[in-house]
């Protein structure tokens, strides 16, 4: 699992650019909050290799999964949510987990990241509350 604000990323499939060279499908984590994106550490290092020989054959696009194989039931097997759950259920999760980790920040007295996981926890409630009046 990757954490990022204070609480766990959401996993996902997307396109990245390396230099001139699209790469799709890429296995990726993105924080709620923050927006980062990174490529999933279990296939970072194929991902480099392959953006490097496509961008070195100047090939504009390419498919990840047409090159690396692995099974996206075992890739996303830890994150807590996919991008394509439901909204509202997504963000109460994320909720319900920011809770539960900002009792045991409380409990260690870890002050930093008391502040992250409120900070987290706003930007969630705001988002539970558009989706609401939708």
């Amino acid at each position: 699992m990757s954490f990022c604000c204070g609480g766990s990323m959401i996993g996902t499939k997307g396109t990245l650019k390396h230099f001139r060279t699209q790469v799709h499908n890429v296995p990726l984590l993105v924080c709620p909050v923050c927006e980062r994106v990174e490529v999933h550490y279990k296939v970072e290092s194929e991902y480099e290799i392959l953006a490097e020989y496509a961008h070195g054959d100047g090939t504009p696009e390419i498919d990840f999964q047409d090159y690396v194989m692995e099974d996206e039931a075992t890739m996303f097997e830890n994150c807590v949510n996919m991008e394509e759950d439901d909204p509202m259920t997504m963000v109460q999760s994320q909720i319900d987990m920011g809770l539960d980790l900002l009792a045991v920040a409380k409990k260690i007295n870890d002050e930093q990241w008391e502040r992250d996981l409120k900070r987290r926890l706003a930007v969630m409630s705001l988002r539970r509350s558009r989706l609401q009046h939708k």
